[in-house]
């Protein structure tokens, strides 16, 4: 096959690897947060993100980065003078630590589908931007090369990270303020208070 079309396929599953990881830690911090929720909503949530957890997780997840990696060894194996660029054995310093990233992902899975919460919503978010630290790292090293300091690009990466977590708690001080959780249990209570309304109106 010719080598512009394994990168292609490469590029194409690394997207859609990184999808799944997005979006895979969101509906863990959708379920932790569900645990605080009145019943029978939190059964029902609970149950969804469970489901949806699963299918994207071995449907889409998974597959993405094991074809991914497959499609990156074969690159490495048709060119392999790219283990001789250093920019490349940086951004494979990376890519460890995004199957780390992915391997404590499948640990937090295996808890949830168990109805184990071992972690916050918080830590879950803050959690959720390890990953796009490493996105954003592969890429300016894959398209800069050899023209990044590396001084200033992990300076730039770490500042970044950084932003990210002020971010988040300025998220969290947001919601606190404008008391979200409280809006929400109230339209349940709503909610709840006109199905029995319609109950109590259809049997008499």
């Amino acid at each position: 096959m010719d080598f512009l079309y394994i990168k292609a396929l490469h590029i194409i599953f690394v997207v859609t690897w990184f999808a799944g990881l997005f979006y895979i830690v969101r509906l863990f911090i959708y379920h932790t947060e569900a645990e605080t929720k009145l019943e029978p909503a939190k059964s029902i949530l609970q149950t969804q993100y469970k489901l949806m957890s699963k299918r994207l997780w071995y449907i889409i997840t998974w597959p993405s980065a094991i074809l991914a990696s497959f499609f990156a060894f074969w690159m490495l194996y048709e060119s392999p003078f790219y283990l001789s660029e250093s920019w490349m054995l940086v951004k494979l310093a990376f890519v460890f630590g995004l199957y780390f990233y992915h391997g404590f992902c499948h640990n937090i899975y295996k808890k949830l589908q168990n109805d184990i919460i071992k972690y916050s919503a918080f830590k879950l978010r803050l959690f959720n931007e390890v990953s796009t630290i490493i996105l954003f790292a592969v890429v300016f090293l894959v398209t800069v090369k050899n023209s990044i300091s590396w001084v200033w690009g992990v300076v730039g990466i770490v500042l970044f990270g950084v932003l990210l977590m002020l971010s988040i708690k300025l998220y969290k001080r947001i919601r606190e303020k404008k008391s979200w959780d409280k809006a929400e249990k109230e339209v349940l209570e709503e909610v709840k208070t006109h199905d029995n309304s319609s109950l109590k109106e259809n049997n008499e």
